[in-house]
């Protein structure tokens, strides 16, 4: 048997049984590989992790069919950083620009790094990436009118179907392989993250326009009644209307897995939701009790629920491992008067941890993971292994027998056993990027002195004096003991180790 059927020998093994397998059928293809990589998704803003408020049976259904994990992490607390780490397997301190990038960034991932879709192509798989990307693209000198390049053809995309930035930052515009959707040369596209540009109204001078007022900081450019970050001038035939985004990324998600049903393909989906502008569409608005941000999570819940149902409808779904996660901890308010603090109701969006979004707590990084492979994966069943992003790359090579070149993936370890349910530890130690490191090992938690964001926001930063707080997760999920006084040595080996990690991968 090659390695590149590698799964098939893990597959047979489920909690511990033995299954017999007739020969024949251990010369199976590839799996499909189904990314789905949410947006500001909190631990507990979905229903399997304990949401109130809204209702997320699809999501709810992979859990019931897959393995919830309650011990998963993003590398980061922002989105920018954590793409790249789960892209590259690389931590995205290691290198200078990886934070949050404003929406005409050259793209940050170096053309012929080895990445997830890269390894995965290197065997054999048709990738794709739908949705949001928020990776920078070109070479910073945007030609918007123009082919974009290099972009996610670079690093082993096939497809690529892209919410540039975000949806609060211009330009509003769908970007499909290389180039603007819809684009018109009598009409062309500006931007500016500095001085004003163009004639359109902005939201700091025209509030009366405005279908979802700023709270701070999106008060530029006004697209479809929403004022941005940053200056866009033209391309009016191609701006996007955000409540039909869902939909139109969902759709485009849903062709590439019809079209490449035949072969084994690798599907990264990257959901706007529920990152703001929170703006759902009409079929959704009201049906959660949390307004728009519990709107935009049971939009969201109808995204994967479409995805499950084209893998059922094309008898795909028994030979496809799904994951479902985000890419940073919870938020509300992040730009918008959108009545996130003001419907929370009972609802704890990070669930028992403290702080969210921005924030080296807890809150910032623990994430949900629910990973659904039939047959492979035990199902309706919970892992607390320590398990992070970062391994996706190294991990789902592993499986499918990809060859990773020496100097790749630098800080991504084959996790593959606690993917599937057969580890129930998980990695030694994880990295947490929040503006400060933060390290995670076993129960422990260490922060560094600093000044971190804790809450949702708007946020009043604490304060974390010397020499750092050091937490112990297992009595104490809320970090509010901290135990620096009463355990010093621990503190000082946790720090040691993080100063070495940061200095060395190979640890």
């Amino acid at each position: 048997m090659t390695s590149r059927f590698l799964f098939v020998a893990i597959g047979i093994v489920v909690l511990g049984t033995t299954m017999k397998v007739p020969a024949a059928e251990t010369e199976q293809k590839l799996p499909n590989i189904v990314v789905i990589y949410t947006d500001d998704i909190g631990y507990a803003d979905v229903g399997c992790y304990g949401a109130a408020g809204v209702n997320t049976p699809h999501i709810d259904r992979l859990a019931t069919e897959g393995l919830r994990f309650t011990d998963a992490h993003c590398s980061a607390a922002t989105c920018t950083p954590s793409r790249f780490a789960l892209l590259t397997g690389s931590y995205a301190f290691r290198q200078k620009g990886t934070g949050v990038l404003s929406g005409d960034a050259a793209m940050i991932i170096r053309p012929g790094t080895a990445t997830m879709p890269s390894l995965l192509k290197s065997v054999g798989y048709t990738t794709a990436v739908v949705g949001k990307w928020h990776l920078g693209l070109g070479n910073g000198k945007n030609n918007w009118n123009g082919r974009l390049e290099p972009g996610p053809e670079a690093i082993g995309f096939d497809y690529h179907f892209l919410i540039p930035a975000t949806g609060d930052r211009v330009p509003c515009v769908y970007v499909e392989d290389n180039y603007v959707v819809g684009a018109d040369p009598s009409d062309p596209i500006y931007t500016s993250y500095g001085k004003p540009i163009g004639d359109d109204p902005t939201g700091k001078d025209h509030p009366e326009l405005l279908k979802q007022r700023w709270s701070h900081g999106h008060n530029a450019t006004i697209i479809n009644g929403i004022s941005r970050i940053g200056f866009m001038q033209g391309g009016n035939r191609a701006r996007w209307v955000d409540e039909e985004m869902a939909d139109t990324i969902t759709e485009k998600a849903v062709q590439f897995i019809k079209q490449h049903r035949q072969q084994p393909f690798f599907l990264y989906f990257c959901t706007h939701d529920i990152h703001v502008p929170r703006v759902p569409h009409q079929r959704f608005q009201g049906i959660s009790s949390m307004g728009f941000r519990g709107d935009a999570i049971a939009q969201l819940d109808w995204c994967v629920g479409k995805l499950l149902e084209t893998l059922d409808e094309l008898e795909v779904a028994d030979n496809t491992l799904v994951l479902f996660t985000s890419d940073n901890g919870p938020v509300l308010d992040d730009g918008y008067h959108d009545l996130a603090n003001e419907r929370i109701g009972r609802h704890h969006p990070a669930g028992p941890f403290r702080g969210g979004k921005y924030s080296p707590f807890e809150g910032g990084t623990r994430v949900p993971l629910i990973v659904r492979w039939p047959g492979h994966v035990p199902t309706g069943d919970e892992s607390s292994a320590l398990v992070g992003q970062i391994d996706f790359a190294r991990s789902l090579a592993q499986l499918v027998g990809a060859d990773v070149p020496d100097d790749a993936v630098r800080d991504s370890r084959n996790q593959l056993d606690a993917l599937l349910g057969r580890d129930p530890v998980g990695r030694p130690h994880l990295i947490h990027e929040a503006g400060t490191l933060a390290l995670r090992q076993a129960h422990w938690k260490y922060i560094p002195p600093c000044k971190p964001r804790d809450g949702l926001g708007p946020w009043q930063p604490t304060e974390i004096a010397a020499p750092g707080a050091l937490f112990d997760l297992r009595n104490d999920p809320g970090e509010q003991l901290n135990l620096a006084m009463q355990h010093p040595q621990q503190l000082r080996d946790m720090a040691d180790l993080l100063a070495r990690l940061r200095a060395d991968a190979d640890q």
